[in-house]
């Protein structure tokens, strides 16, 4: 099932009408959706979907060499390969131009890890043909790290070869939702904050069965549970020394946001030792550096605390890893009504604070704010903290926003503490003009309606954010 994704379908078809040869970068996580993408959008038109394994390099090679042969024959000669990688490569420019011929190397670091020197034979026969031919190369990995250093890094073969190459990030909260047509809003909510924005993991889930069965079944379950060792096999594939990355990510999973915190929890080592493994998973775009919205120069700041960025990662570092041995007993109900369902209104605040930032970013986008913020997102200090905070310092003007994932509709006395809060932001940074909103799970009692429509106060639900702004 494939769903959304037009603002990518409609990059990669803008390159694809251009009138030069195109040598289009794609990477991201796996199971963000980078082949389905690439599948969707090769439809209709004449392609070599090329798909490399972990399989010996002869082998690879021989496979590609028969698709490029199958692409002008109707047979393919037993055992036909290309005596090498240059000359596959050169063939590229032999297939017919018109219509425009896509080539998709897939899992393009598989490639790499079988044969170090093929960036640098592409690079030659890039430049000495296929530069100047009419076909559009894609190049497309799942190792981020290594699609940034071995194919878009300064010091790679193909630095300044590529026409265009784009980050595959999960999909925001309005796109995961229609992947359950037959939930509410606030079910579709949950799901988000449990999956996450990747397509493999959103596809797990049944809207014909409640959260919780979804949770049992395709999570905590050992037998049947799709994502059940989903993380493991990840951070296994992916890293050396998985056993201190499962560290970190369960301290931080825990609650521990600071490094020291994260340091002392984690049992690995001393804080430079930490720093690496942390600098390691932000660029897998596992992990996220957080600092106050008012930081002007964030990578300075001392203010920073980590956060999971994976909602998936983040559920089982916090419910599955810890209670492995519970669950490999059979206890997953157990488990799932004593230690998961109780807290789990706790564990998705995080995620209605996150959808909240990001639903403040399409309200500037779509110009629905009376100022242009240089910076959104949360902020706090010794004496408060604001869930929201769209802020220009040089205009002296902030919007402030508190997110409550309660069960009952909001009241006034919560915009009462946003405003004692606003009090200690407006001293700290000298802000003079400050507007609020808030952002509920259930609504809005009617008298705080009426207050907040006399006072220009924006509300928000679950329905909202779900829907996203226009």
């Amino acid at each position: 099932m494939f769903i959304n994704r037009n603002k990518e379908l409609n990059l990669l078809e803008q390159h694809y009408q251009s009138d030069q040869a195109e040598l289009f970068v794609l990477y991201g996580r796996r199971r963000v959706g980078k082949t389905e993408l690439l599948r969707a959008f090769c439809v209709g038109k004449p392609h070599i979907f090329f798909i490399a394994t972990l399989s010996s390099d002869s082998e690879q090679l021989a496979t590609f060499s028969q698709q490029i042969y199958a692409f002008n024959h109707t047979e393919v000669a037993a055992g036909f390969t290309f005596p090498s990688w240059e000359a596959a490569f050169r063939a590229l420019v032999d297939i017919p131009m018109q219509p425009r011929p896509i080539i998709v190397l897939d899992e393009f670091t598989y490639l790499v890890s079988g044969n170090k020197a093929i960036p640098s034979i592409l690079q030659k026969v890039w430049d000495e043909t296929l530069k100047n031919s009419n076909l559009m190369l894609v190049l497309c990995g799942s190792y981020i790290g290594m699609m940034e250093t071995k194919v878009l890094g300064y010091q790679a073969p193909l630095y300044g070869r590529r026409t265009a190459s784009s980050l595959l990030r999960p999909m925001g909260l309005t796109s995961s939702a229609l992947f359950f047509p037959n939930y509410s809003p606030e079910e579709k909510f949950l799901a988000w904050a449990i999956l996450g924005g990747m397509p493999y993991y959103l596809l797990t889930f049944q809207d014909n069965k409640s959260i919780p069965a979804n949770i049992h079944q395709h999570i905590l379950d050992e037998q049947s549970g799709t994502l059940f060792n989903e993380p493991r096999l990840l951070l296994m594939e992916e890293l050396r020394e998985p056993r201190n990355y499962f560290s970190v990510l369960r301290a931080i999973a825990q609650g521990n946001t600071r490094m020291n915190e994260i340091a002392q929890s984690a049992g690995i080592g001393d804080v430079t030792t930490v720093v690496r493994y942390l600098d390691i998973l932000q660029q897998m775009r596992l992990i996220t550096r957080r600092v106050p919205a008012t930081e002007t120069r964030p990578e300075k700041s001392k203010k920073g605390i980590y956060q999971i960025d994976d909602h998936f990662l983040r559920f089982w570092f916090r419910y599955v890893h810890p209670n492995q041995s519970g669950l490999d007993l059979g206890l997953a109900d157990a488990i799932l009504q004593q230690r998961i369902l109780p807290d789990l209104d706790h564990f998705v605040a995080t995620a209605f604070e996150e959808a909240a930032i990001h639903f403040t970013g399409q309200l500037a986008h779509t110009g629905n704010l009376s100022f242009l913020p240089e910076q959104i997102g949360g902020w706090w200090s010794r004496n408060a903290e604001i869930d929201v905070l769209a802020v220009n310092l040089n205009e002296k003007v902030a919007l402030l926003g508190e997110c409550k994932w309660n069960l009952h509709p909001v009241g006034i006395g919560v915009l009462n503490e946003l405003k004692q809060k606003a009090r200690v932001l407006k001293k700290e940074h000298d802000i003079q003009e400050v507007q609020f909103m808030l952002f509920a799970r259930r609504g809005f009692t009617p008298e705080f309606q009426e207050i907040a429509n006399r006072e220009g106060v924006r509300l928000y639900t679950v329905d909202d954010l779900v829907i996203g702004a226009t």
